[in-house]
């Protein structure tokens, strides 16, 4: 890949429950990221932390079917713009969160004036909508706003024209709520749990993810929480869940991708420093990170 990178950090909290995960971007420059990436030949442009409302200055607004959405919207707004400034020069936006509401502004981004596909390695589906959602933590509810599923359909911010179900694949699933379960069997998307990965191995399904994420698209938005890791290999995660992927199946994943030259975006959530141990999680982030923009052993 012959473009420049471009890193846009976004210390946001809002979409889960949990504090520290604002501070995820600093951890993951403090684990190397730029000099990384410098390593394997890129020009890097590291554009610092968006400007973000602080935490002491949320509004409090709490629906309970949403909670601090006026602040996600003020978020997916800035980022949005900041990666289609990214494109426009001609750079590959890597957007360093933050939790995984995130995402909405990254693909709003990087799907202005393109067809985008998606595949979104994590435990979770994050395909809540406000009506289905148990906690009205928009981080779990980043997909189906962007795909505009429930009442997501009449915000216009949240919505993403260039984004097509059949485009979405999900590797890694393993804990999903009752709501989000039937959403994804009635929808057009690809879903391969850590079952399939169990019965089929992580190259044949990654494979499988890549072809639904890429197909009649301009290009594919990875979307990396890094609980999609088994907690044993990432802890530093605000919602763990036992039998992710393991280290090796989870570089398997990324390397898959470089190899496969079809990335538009990146973008790697929920690393929070407050639970991690001695930053081995953002550690983790940046080599995963690596293994996407095409580091191999040889």
């Amino acid at each position: 890949m012959d473009r420049d990178v471009r890193v846009l950090g976004v210390p946001t909290d809002y979409g889960t429950s949990r504090r520290g995960v604002d501070m995820g971007p600093s951890a993951v420059r403090y684990a190397g990221l730029v000099d990384a990436l410098k390593g394997l030949g890129y020009d890097v442009t590291d554009a610092g932390n968006l400007p973000v409302p602080r935490a002491a200055q949320r509004s409090g607004r709490h629906d309970s079917d949403a909670r601090f959405l006026a602040e996600v919207m003020e978020v997916t707004e800035t980022l949005s713009n900041g990666v289609a400034e990214a494109h426009d020069d001609g750079d590959l936006p890597l957007v360093v969160g933050g939790d995984h509401s995130i995402a909405i502004g990254s693909l709003a981004g990087t799907a202005r004036d393109a067809d985008v596909g998606v595949l979104w390695l994590d435990a979770h589906a994050d395909c809540n909508t406000p009506q289905t959602s148990p906690t009205g933590n928009v981080h779990g509810m980043g997909l189906a706003a962007a795909l505009g599923w429930g009442s997501f359909a009449d915000i216009d911010w949240a919505s993403v024209p260039g984004l097509d179900e059949s485009n979405v694949a999900w590797v890694g699933l393993r804990d999903l709520d009752p709501g989000e379960r039937l959403a994804v069997r009635d929808s057009e998307a690809a879903a391969f749990t850590m079952s399939d990965v169990d019965e089929r191995g992580m190259h044949a399904v990654v494979a499988d993810a890549i072809d639904a994420a890429s197909d009649g698209t301009d290009g594919v938005h990875v979307s990396l929480d890094l609980d999609f890791l088994d907690p044993n290999e990432a802890p530093g995660v605000g919602t763990p869940v036992r039998g992710g992927a393991t280290y090796r199946e989870a570089h398997a994943a990324l390397e898959a991708v470089a190899a496969a030259d079809v990335l538009r975006s990146l973008e790697v959530v929920e690393v929070n420093p407050v639970l991690d141990e001695s930053n081995r999680t953002a550690e983790l982030a940046v080599d995963l990170v690596r293994s996407a923009l095409g580091e191999r052993v040889l």
